[in-house]
């Protein structure tokens, strides 16, 4: 007996030996099949991608290689429902099996014997998804392949990996693939947001995509999802009262249509976005949706070959909340690829409010500093303002509202064009300047190059505090921030824009503290190729780019009549619910009441001396008076002390023959160039009195006289034929350069004697002046009668 027992446990030890060896074969023989036979895992780089606003809808989708529109999306980002009627109705044992269900094979097997067909099939969603990776042959060999396949599934990947690869891939129809990608093509919301019917229609669809589409197939849609609510409610997943609230749900689906919003900035992250299949932006998308129809509507009436940029930013974050980059992504004749928000165009005057906000911060001005606008040169450059008139005297603020040249070319001499150039780039406003160039005066009226996005950046200084930024596109890019001017001239400089009056508004009429506290420039480039608005409220900062993307000019159109309305628009579209204070004034800007021409407080000078009253800001207790004059003249500006004789008046120089009771006397001079625009009292109260007889010259006597030959004073004219009527003139007594005005507009220039030919279509009553460098003047007033 004990020798039978031996005989068994050696027998017995045999049989575990070679089931051990058996178990060891198989595996190493699975192994060296695996090794093989690789799993071919989809690519997670596969070219396909998806760019989402900012509350995850879809902006725009790119599709892979192969034409397929994919929106990956983790599980827990997918609704429950959707993934209970999934392994409810498909795989009801998935978290147990190990990829592959032998009973349910089994089953499918022997109803398909009994019946002569497939009743119902026994892959597990392992097998599905192992179907989907590697596709095969419905044969018995490929059968098996899909076996082998989803056990190495199970093996690398796991149930959760697996979950995933069909959450992203499988078929929905057209070049629909995932649960992502299909529930916005057919139903237009995120697969978070299903309903109980919904779910079912999308667990369902994969089984016959191009059969059960439903965007084609309703009816045959409508009957596979209600046999899953039948399924679900039947294995007590989903109540029985659920289920019949979702079959009375019909089924309703969109045409399938990729998304395609703010498509070139999707195109420019998708770019930067390294191969990643999802990218968040920054975009409102009911915003971007208002933006783009407005855009669509407004340009269907300007020039052939027109597009547009525009750009909406976030002050508190700098986020950009609607980017249009072209008027049409597709239209080749306007060159809708081109994205504009990033392209180098002639920023023609809106670099202006840098300008005025740098020369409050160096104390050069204050809100109401007397500037000059008349024709005068700047070494060889002679710039003139857009419609060739002129205002003589003028405020800063007036300046900057009316958006005169000569004061900006004037102040920015002063400041300096490379100190001007280094505080912008130092603020992330690079300017692209011609090979070869460097920083000058004509920078200030659009000599250089600047882009949209950067111009925005900078104009949101002026809602936060002189604080400009980067625009942000993703919620990952970093936040980039550089001061530009102070937080008081940045206050003074909104202040003056916000109070500039809209077109077609008479100045007394404009509320500015209304609805949305928009403070706004234009601009327009040399030729009218480039036509700009920006704006910026205390939530918001607009930019608006207006041309044609190959630079061909647009005459007649520029920034106030073409970009301005649409900021406008676009300004009172803008979300009314977000909440943003109005920029308090800071504490280092105080109210002052200054006089001209001297510029300085009222109360430092006397009544006789204050000639125009105001009312400014001043910044950091710092009123500076009026800017010296750039040449030096016999006449400058600026306060003026003598002596005059008490009983006559007259002035007294320190050399007199006969003795005189001396009285102090003072007098304020404006600007030699201001005076063909001041009022007779004003000429008169900035003239010195009479020198006595018996007193030397003292040299402060105005000297320069001009007279203009060819018409008189008075006059009126007329032709002897129904031809234009033509007048010869020339200035007498200087040898400078010489400025024609006809009623405050340049017409004409020469050089001290020359005569020069004026023609006069029109009738009516005209004003002639003739200006020199030197400062010399004289004006006439004269008819000209109709024919």
């Amino acid at each position: 007996m004990e020798g039978q027992g031996v005989r068994a446990r050696a027998s017995q030890g045999r049989r575990r030996w070679w089931a051990l060896l058996a178990a060891e074969v198989v595996l190493i023989g699975a192994m060296l099949l695996d090794l093989a036979f690789p799993l071919p895992l989809p690519s997670a780089h596969g070219g396909g991608a998806v760019v989402l606003a900012r509350d995850g809808t879809p902006l725009r989708a790119f599709a892979d290689r192969k034409g397929v529109w994919r929106y990956p999306v983790q599980a827990d980002a997918v609704s429950p429902l959707y993934l209970q009627a999934l392994v409810g109705y498909e795989d009801r044992w998935f978290w147990r099996h190990p990829g592959v269900n032998p009973v349910a094979l089994a089953r499918a097997a022997g109803q398909a014997l009994r019946n002569g067909r497939v009743v119902s099939g026994g892959s597990t969603l392992s097998m599905q998804v192992a179907r989907i990776i590697d596709p095969h042959r419905r044969t018995p060999a490929g059968k098996l392949r899909q076996l082998f396949r989803a056990l190495q599934l199970e093996l690398h990947v796991g149930k959760r990996g697996i979950l995933q690869l069909y959450l992203d891939r499988a078929p929905f129809g057209g070049a629909i693939e995932g649960v992502e990608a299909a529930s916005w093509a057919y139903l237009g919301k995120p697969a978070s947001r299903l309903s109980h019917a919904e779910a079912a229609l999308l667990a369902v669809l994969p089984q016959a995509p191009s059969r059960l589409r439903p965007d084609r197939h309703p009816d045959a849609a409508q009957a596979a999802r209600d046999k899953v609510l039948v399924r679900m409610a039947g294995l007590g997943i989903w109540s029985a009262a659920d289920a019949h609230d979702a079959r009375i749900e019909p089924v309703v689906a969109r045409s399938l249509q990729a998304p395609r919003h703010a498509a070139l900035l999707a195109q420019r992250l998708r770019s930067g976005a390294r191969g990643a299949a999802r990218i968040a932006s920054t975009i409102d998308l009911d915003l971007q949706r208002v933006v783009e129809d407005r855009v669509a509507a407004y340009f269907s009436s300007l020039p052939d070959r027109t597009s547009a940029a525009l750009l909406v930013v976030d002050n508190a974050t700098m986020e950009a909340r609607a980017y249009v980059g072209s008027l049409d992504l597709d239209d080749n004749a306007r060159l809708g690829h081109v994205d504009m928000v990033r392209a180098w165009r002639s920023p023609g005057s809106t670099l202006k409010p840098f300008l005025y906000g740098m020369a409050l911060d160096d104390g050069l001005i204050h809100s109401q500093s007397l500037l000059v606008d008349a024709p005068q040169s700047f070494g060889d450059y002679r710039p003139g303002n857009f419609d060739t008139g002129f205002n003589g005297p003028v405020s800063a603020a007036d300046a900057l509202r009316l958006s005169l040249n000569i004061p900006a070319v004037d102040l920015l001499d002063r400041l300096g064009p490379s100190r001007f150039d280094a505080r912008l780039a130092h603020a992330g406003i690079r300017l692209k300047w011609p090979e070869g160039a460097r920083p000058n005066l004509s920078m200030i009226l659009g000599g250089v190059g600047a882009r949209l996005e950067d111009l925005v950046g900078a104009y949101a200084a002026l809602s936060r505090g002189g604080v400009a930024g980067r625009v942000r596109y993703t919620p990952g890019d970093p936040r980039v921030e550089r001061r530009v001017m102070s937080e008081g001239a940045a206050w003074i400089v909104r202040d003056i824009l916000e109070r500039t009056p809209r077109p077609g508004s008479p100045t007394d009429l404009f509320d500015t503290g209304g609805r949305s506290r928009l403070a706004w420039k234009t601009g327009t480039s040399y030729g009218y190729r480039d036509s700009w608005a920006l704006g910026t409220t205390p939530a918001y900062t607009i930019g608006v780019w207006v041309g044609r993307p190959d630079g061909t000019p647009m005459p007649g159109q520029y920034g106030a009549l073409t970009a301005l309305p649409l900021l406008l628009e676009i300004g009172g579209s803008l979300p009314r619910g977000r909440v943003a204070g109005i920029p308090r004034r800071p504490a280092s800007v105080a109210p002052v009441d200054i006089c001209w021409p001297l510029g300085t407080p009222v109360h430092l000078q006397p009544a006789a001396l204050c000639h125009r009253r105001m009312a400014a800001w001043s910044l950091d207790g710092t009123v500076p008076p009026t800017l010296p004059e750039r040449q030096a003249r016999a006449w400058n500006a600026g306060r003026e002390d003598f002596d005059i004789d008490a009983v006559t008046g007259q002035r007294l120089s320190a050399d007199c023959q006969r003795p005189h009771s001396r009285r102090p006397a003072a007098m304020a001079r404006w600007p030699v160039l201001a005076a063909p625009w001041l009022t007779p009292r004003e000429r008169e109260a900035s003239s010195l009195p009479p020198l006595a007889p018996d007193c030397a010259d003292d040299g402060r006597a105005r000297t320069m006289a001009l007279h203009i030959e060819g018409v008189r004073d008075g006059a009126t004219l007329a032709s002897g034929s129904h031809a234009p009527v033509r007048v010869d003139v020339r200035a007498l007594g200087t040898d400078d350069s010489v400025r024609w005005l006809v009623d405050g507009r340049l017409v004409a220039e020469t050089r001290g004697a020359t005569a020069t030919s004026l023609t006069f279509a029109e009738p009516g009553e005209h004003v002639l002046t003739a200006l020199a460098d030197g400062g010399a003047w004289d004006r006439l007033g004269f008819s000209v009668l109709a024919r």
